[in-house]
């Protein structure tokens, strides 16, 4: 039996996720600042940790290694969102935005390392986003934190090549969770935005309320663990493939402008 540990468990794509793992056979820690889970399953135990707080997943680790001897996989996915234009955005907030995406990621890959190192396996899964590579107006910190993430991620997985730990990223397109609505909105009226910003955010809403099912997601982390050697970066389902390809083969302004032109 799998023992995986995710971080942003209790909602979303990390619950879906962790359901599952969990129906597959795996037993799945599922942490959260809350340390609880959205519903009650026998694989699933909810466990407390803070991705910006090194001392709890410190815990996390060692209450799992308490418990299983092992910890064969990680899956970070807690994440955060601000939208406003950059002008109009405050370094806090901006800073806020890299803690939880970026920093998270980072404090949580660097309290499963050891770990992994000393049993000479280990799976680090990153949930980062097609903005990565596909850059949105006003959703640039968002955008700039997944790309770093995915930067990490890849980085990560050349560092450690020969160890027997690998690295994946998992960049989801539109997905319909609670992500729409706890997203801060930096969109004060009277700026030279309002207009854009009114279209822009009508569009993106609809585009993630609508998007495809948490489980989607979910699948494809479950697939890249199952396999005996994951891929480097995954998008999944074909239209964000096909999205995903043409962000690479496209000259940087041609993408710049088909972009402003769905969303300015």
């Amino acid at each position: 039996m799998e023992i995986v540990l995710i971080t942003g468990g209790s909602s979303g794509i990390g619950a879906e996720t962790a359901k599952v793992l969990a129906n597959a056979g795996m037993k799945v820690y599922a942490g959260s600042r809350r340390g609880t889970a959205t519903e009650a399953h026998p694989g699933i135990v909810p466990i407390k940790l803070d991705v910006n707080d090194a001392a709890t997943l410190k815990a996390a680790v060692d209450q799992i290694l308490e418990a299983d001897g092992r910890l064969d996989a990680v899956i970070c996915n807690a994440g955060n969102g601000i939208y406003g234009p950059v002008e109009y955005t405050t370094e806090e907030d901006a800073r806020a935005q890299f803690e939880t995406c970026y920093f998270g990621a980072l404090k949580t890959i660097q309290a499963c390392l050891p770990v992994f190192r000393k049993q000479g396996h280990g799976r680090i899964i990153t949930v980062t986003s097609v903005m990565a590579v596909l850059q949105l107006p006003f959703q640039v910190f968002y955008s700039s934190a997944k790309a770093a993430m995915l930067s990490l991620t890849e980085g990560l997985r050349m560092e450690l090549k020969g160890t027997g730990i690998q690295c994946c990223s998992i960049l989801p397109g539109d997905v319909a969770t609670g992500f729409t609505q706890a997203r801060k909105v930096n969109a004060s009226e009277g700026t030279p935005y309002d207009e854009s910003l009114r279209k822009n955010l009508r569009k993106i809403e609809k585009d993630e309320l609508g998007g495809m099912k948490p489980e989607v997601i979910a699948k494809a982390i479950l697939k890249q663990l199952k396999r005996k050697k994951m891929a480097v970066r995954v998008i999944p389902r074909l239209d964000y493939k096909a999205v995903g390809l043409l962000a690479r083969i496209l000259p940087e302004s041609w993408k710049l402008s088909l972009i402003n032109a769905l969303y300015s």
